[in-house]
């Protein structure tokens, strides 16, 4: 009796949590019961050109419209993230949403990804006081952040991300108490971070990124003690880290990188955070020792403090991490190499002062360039690393080696030297021989057999001797120079380039052009030499045309180019109307194709018309010059490098010595065409997104931002795509096709495994044609037949995918191994032609499954999830 009624109660419980439930359901299915909020629905619907299949006029709109939620027969939430408008609308898309301050419950409102240009009205914060999430992310927006959103106190999740904005971070947003995400990374916003974001105690995510914020780092934001995220990179930001921030107790992911800050990090900064997963410091100016215990939290999955002035010995205790990245690249890091880094999977030392021994570090994936350890190749010279060591007070280990002092030293050192020369006499006259019976037999060759192409007239350009640099395009004085450019005046300065300052200028005549000043005393000395050689062996028109030169100062040179009217990809992909209008003019789908596939015919050029092949090193839509009628002329040639080159010397670049064809293609280094082809998969995600900075991004960043945007790649769905196409683009169906198929173009050059991502006549081919990658064959319609096969290249370029489609993208690192680029490539007669190389098969068109295969558990992933 006593078992029964103990599960009467339970019974009654359980009763009662049914009803209850069966309550709530009720509630939500209950229909729109306001007219006036009906008729705002449908004036938004109009005035947002909404189509029909998503919010059908007939139907009630609380149970049968997408995106809209009720609750007690009122409009709660609006979703129209990622809808496309009807034709009508995108002929006149406008950020017309006046009928949103009839839902007097209105919570939310999510219009991420759907193209609003304009500003956001004021009354935003005036008259939509019951939001607690405007998601407006992706969206066209331009303009300044109204400071009247600081009225909005109910207010718990904001994103203002990837837009146009300007002007500064409102100081009201002080006033958003109960805000858990503040977001507007990837805009233009200037200024300083307010204050009285330190305010904003239940703040967990904060995103700042991407913009032009200045200043030092408020002490205040030390106060966020329920801060998860902090992204402050890519911004302006100097001076130190303040001590306050070790109050962020609760932060897992710290980005501070590519900025201007400085000084030593606090002792203690890291003495209350413990959960921390990410660090990111790269690309600024700190100094000093890294506090210990950086290197000892538990939780750590990346490390990057690369790119700094850090000087330290690493700790000898080891660490617990498991799958942590470590990068400490570009530093001053020094002494031997310890037990810490057995608790690293990837870890890149590069250009540090390291010495001694390398340990024994099985599975990990290791980069020790440019160090001074022993048993070690692309190391340091011995003067460089013994005099650092002795700045510190120390003695370098000489590789190993016992020093040798005294006429024994001596003696050993003058016949070193004479058995050098003579093995380089013989080598002298072996290669001149070489020479010479080259030159008798080039007629027959098709190809250059020295690191440059050959010359208009088809002459093997010289090599094996000093370039005279004089004879390179026009000397031009330094008065001439200062001249054009109103004595390089600031307002003529286009920007601080890594190889040197880009000034507009305009020489006698009234020619336009553009002057890199190269400062020596503050840029490697091997950069200008590096381009005079490149100019003197390539002649093509899909680089940018050099002019001359001044090389009259010892410590500046001066390299003039001709100026191209739409300057760069980064420039031209969005412009302004005009200089009174603040609204945004998208570079449309047809200039865009034309682009890509200029900046392919370039880099296919460098990699399989020279030999060895040529790598830009440096693809990125800064690179990326375009002339009066956007054709493509490559830029930022002063990374240009043979591949296989480690780090040129300025003597092996002007000493170009004669290579066999055995030792043109070397995959021993960094200089990979592999390379090229990811930068210029980022370009292409650039073009279709219309994500600017993109291509220039960080190895995080860009690895973040991967793993959203390639699953709405697929080969099976066209529609996927549209999720993260360029909102301001316009396309129809047809065009959407050449948008989709440049998706999947790009998605197979971010391959994380160099040797199967696509050699770039490939890539060439498949911009040229891209229809061909998403249209099958299979019927009698004239529109979809083709006058070439797809064969090898088709294989070549998606055969890959069958392996690895799952594998996320990351940055190839140093080690990329050997990719296909020394068979020849014929290039087409006219520039950016439509037409296409035959292969020398008459396959006919597959059915894409066969002509892009994709592992079965991924298709099945992703069928699913659109089901």
């Amino acid at each position: 009796m006593k078992k029964r009624r103990s599960g009467a109660p339970l019974l009654f419980l359980l009763l009662l949590v049914l009803l209850l439930f069966s309550e709530l359901t009720i509630q939500q299915q209950q229909p729109l019961s306001s007219p006036a909020e009906f008729a705002a629905l449908l004036g938004l619907r109009s005035s947002l050109g909404i189509r029909s299949r998503e919010w059908p006029i007939k139907a009630d709109p609380c149970s049968s419209w997408q995106g809209v939620k009720c609750e007690n027969g009122s409009v709660a939430g609006i979703n129209i993230s990622g809808f496309r408008r009807t034709r009508v609308g995108r002929e006149n898309p406008q950020f017309s949403v006046d009928a949103l301050p009839n839902f007097t419950l209105l919570t939310s409102f999510n219009a991420s990804s759907f193209f609003l240009p304009g500003q956001i009205p004021n009354w935003f914060g005036q008259r939509l006081g019951s939001l607690q999430v405007l998601d407006l992310r992706s969206c066209g927006i331009i303009g300044i952040v109204p400071p009247s959103l600081g009225n909005l106190t109910n207010l718990t999740s904001l994103y203002l991300a990837d837009n146009r904005l300007n002007g500064s971070i409102p100081s009201s947003f002080a006033s958003l108490k109960n805000l858990s995400t503040l977001d507007i990374s990837s805009n233009s916003l200037s200024g300083l971070i307010p204050l009285g974001i330190g305010n904003l105690s239940g703040l967990q995510h904060l995103n700042l990124s991407g913009n032009k914020l200045s200043g030092s780092l408020p002490g205040q934001l030390g106060d966020l003690g329920n801060l998860v995220n902090l992204d402050l990179s890519f911004n302006d930001l100097s001076g130190p880290v303040p001590s306050n921030f070790r109050g962020l107790r609760s932060l897992q992911r710290m980005l501070l990188g590519n900025n201007l800050l400085s000084g030593p990090l606090p002792d203690d900064l890291f003495s209350n955070i413990s959960q921390l997963q990410v660090v990111v410091l790269r690309n600024n100016s700190f100094s000093g020792s890294v506090p210990g215990l950086l290197w000892s939290v538990p939780g750590l999955v990346l490390l990057d403090i690369s790119s700094n002035n850090f000087t330290d010995l690493l700790p000898d205790t080891g660490s617990n991490h498991t799958a942590a990245v470590l990068n400490i690249s570009q530093n001053m890091f020094y002494g031997n190499l310890t037990q810490l880094l057995k608790g690293f999977s990837l870890i890149d030392l590069s250009e540090n002062y390291f010495e001694g021994k390398i340990p024994d570090l099985a599975g990990t994936n290791l980069s020790l360039g440019n160090n001074c350890l022993q048993n070690a190749s692309d190391q340091r010279t011995v003067g460089e690393c013994t005099s650092f060591y002795a700045e510190k007070g120390l003695v370098f280990d000489n590789f190993g080696q016992p020093p040798e002092t005294g006429k024994k030293s001596n003696r050993k050192l003058i016949i070193l030297v004479g058995v050098l020369g003579g093995l380089g006499l013989v080598a002298f006259l072996f290669l001149a021989l070489l020479f010479i019976c080259i030159r008798k037999r080039g007629s027959t060759n098709q190809r250059a057999v020295v690191a440059g192409p050959a010359s208009a007239s088809g002459t093997p350009l010289p090599s094996g001797t000093s370039v005279d640099f004089s004879n390179i395009g026009d000397a031009y004085t330094y008065q001439q120079l200062l001249q054009a450019t109103n004595e390089f005046n600031d307002s003529n300065l286009i920007k601080h380039g890594h190889s040197g300052d880009l000034f507009r200028g305009i020489l006698d005549g009234g020619i336009p052009v553009v002057i890199k000043k190269v400062d020596l005393r503050s840029i490697r000395k091997e950069v200008y030499p590096v381009e005079l050689d490149f100019f003197s062996k390539v002649s093509h028109g899909r680089f940018v045309p050099f002019l001359g030169h001044c090389l009259e100062s010892e410590n500046e040179k001066f390299l003039v180019y001709k100026y191209m009217p739409n300057e760069d990809l980064a420039s031209s992909l969005f412009r302004k109307t005009s200089s009174e209008d603040d609204t945004l003019q998208s570079l449309d789908w047809i200039k865009r194709l034309k682009i890509a596939v200029g900046a392919a015919e370039g880099l296919s050029y460098l990699h399989h018309e020279c030999l060895p092949p040529l790598v830009h090193r440096d693809v990125q839509a800064s690179s990326i010059l375009l002339d009066d009628k956007y054709e493509v002329r490559l830029g930022s040639l002063s990374e240009v490098s043979a591949q296989g080159d480690t780090h040129q010397s300025r003597i092996s670049r002007l000493l170009r010595l004669q290579q066999s064809m055995e030792q043109g293609t070397s995959d021993s280094s960094t200089a990979n065409c592999a390379y090229d082809v990811y930068c210029f998969g980022k370009v292409l995600l650039e073009l279709v997104t219309g994500k600017l900075g993109l291509s220039a991004s960080s190895d995080a960043e860009m690895k973040e931002w991967l793993e959203k945007t390639l699953p709405h790649i697929n080969i099976y769905d066209k529609e996927l795509v549209t999720k993260i196409v360029d909102p301001l683009l316009i396309v129809d169906e047809d065009l959407l096709e050449e948008v989709w198929a440049m998706a999947i173009v790009a998605r197979s050059c971010l391959n994380p495994k160099p040797s199967r991502r696509p050699p770039m006549r490939y890539v060439l081919k498949a911009l040229e044609n891209p229809l061909k990658i998403v249209r099958e064959d299979n019927t009698g319609s004239a529109r979809l037949r083709t006058t070439s096969s797809r064969g090898s290249w088709n294989a070549a370029l998606f055969g890959s995918w069958r392996h690895s489609s799952s594998d996320v993208a990351v940055i190839p690192a140093s080690s990329a191994a050997k990719v296909e680029g020394t068979s020849s490539f014929k290039q087409s007669a006219t520039t950016g032609s439509q037409g296409s190389n035959h292969n020398g098969s008459s396959s006919h068109r597959r059915h894409s499954k066969e002509i892009f295969p994709e592992p079965s558990d991924v298709q099945d992933v992703e069928r699913h999830d659109q089901e």
